[in-house]
């Protein structure tokens, strides 16, 4: 059974970090790439960073390009996404999503398996 389950959502002021986890169980992770994705309320799913399953390839959405950064640690099993200088429009719930063999994609038709989701809530 796949599972992806995040961690590492909460309240943080404006300007301040969070690092959220996401641990894949059931597959090889190794051969996945990763992506974080997020839903705010009144607005559509929105990417917002994914790594190739090599780690070779990170793409980001201009919304958070400088602020945040994605990493595996494959022995972990866990991507993370540090995310820095935190803005009341980041608030939303972050979900992680995992696409066999992908490249880093940026819509979500490339990924297989989705977790639960974390809130992140940034207030102003």
């Amino acid at each position: 059974q796949v599972q992806l389950m995040e961690s590492g959502g909460g309240l943080v002021q404006t300007g301040g970090s969070l690092r959220l986890s996401c641990a894949l169980s059931g597959r090889t992770f190794s051969n996945y790439a990763m992506a974080w994705f997020r839903l705010a309320p009144g607005k559509e799913r929105e990417f917002v960073a994914a790594i190739s399953w090599s780690g070779g390839t990170t793409n980001y959405a201009d919304a958070v390009k400088g602020r945040f950064t994605i990493t595996r640690d494959n022995a972990k099993s866990t991507v993370f996404l540090q995310m820095n200088s935190l803005k009341p429009e980041d608030t939303a719930v972050y979900y992680c999503a995992a696409g066999l063999y992908g490249v880093a994609y940026k819509t979500p038709d490339h990924y297989d398996y989705w977790g639960q989701g974390t809130q992140v809530t940034v207030s102003s």
